[in-house]
């Protein structure tokens, strides 16, 4: 059965299982350290690329990032001979692009290329920013369930075939709206939430 498989990468399964898990993994969503806790590479673009050249069956891998939004790798099959481009410099330049008055989340991506990573690799495909929305301090309750709340956002994307461009910033307001009330399912948004009808039109 070829069932897609979407893996939380988390530090706390022995490396054993994790990778087990990873070998199988269609999907992959991880913390912001993790990446570079699993590949000991500290830049996380490169660290992600590290992750999909280890895990060739993955799409996708997220590192999500708190207030700082989430970065997205995703894998296309493409045998084209262009050079690489470094991942790290797409990042930056992704950066550049990433408005910073917007308080709603966004996303920005670069085209589909072959990505390397300085001698860690390459791949075909793109990579994402997503913003995570600014809440206002007294609207900052309680964080517990924030990671969950946004993988399960993605799930959601994944099987309503959201783009990736849409599926990101959507994650990421989820996981805002879940910030407002205390423990990790109180401030879930129904999906009639007038927060997420843009992402849902």
């Amino acid at each position: 059965m070829k069932i897609p498989i979407l893996v939380d990468a988390e530090p706390e399964r022995t490396k054993t299982e994790l990778e087990h898990l990873l070998d199988l993994s269609s999907y992959i969503v991880c913390s912001g350290k993790f990446p570079e806790k699993w590949t000991s590479i500290s830049c996380i673009p490169s660290a992600l690329l590290e992750i999909l050249v280890q895990y060739p069956r993955a799409r996708f891998v997220i590192a999500t990032l708190g207030e700082n939004g989430c970065m997205m790798l995703e894998r296309i099959e493409d045998d084209s001979g262009i050079d690489a481009v470094d991942i790290g410099n797409v990042a930056e330049s992704l950066r550049l692009k990433v408005h910073k008055d917007d308080n709603l989340p966004t996303c920005v991506s670069s085209k589909f290329m072959r990505l390397s990573g300085r001698g860690h690799g390459t791949i075909h495909g793109r990579l994402l920013i997503g913003t995570a929305e600014k809440i206002p301090a007294p609207e900052l309750v309680d964080t517990t369930g924030c990671g969950d709340a946004f993988i399960g956002a993605v799930l959601y994307g994944l099987c309503t075939e959201m783009a990736p461009e849409k599926m990101l910033p959507f994650a990421c307001q989820v996981a805002g709206i879940k910030c407002r009330a205390i423990g990790a399912r109180t401030g879930l948004p129904w999906r009639s939430d007038a927060r997420l009808s843009k992402y849902l039109a």
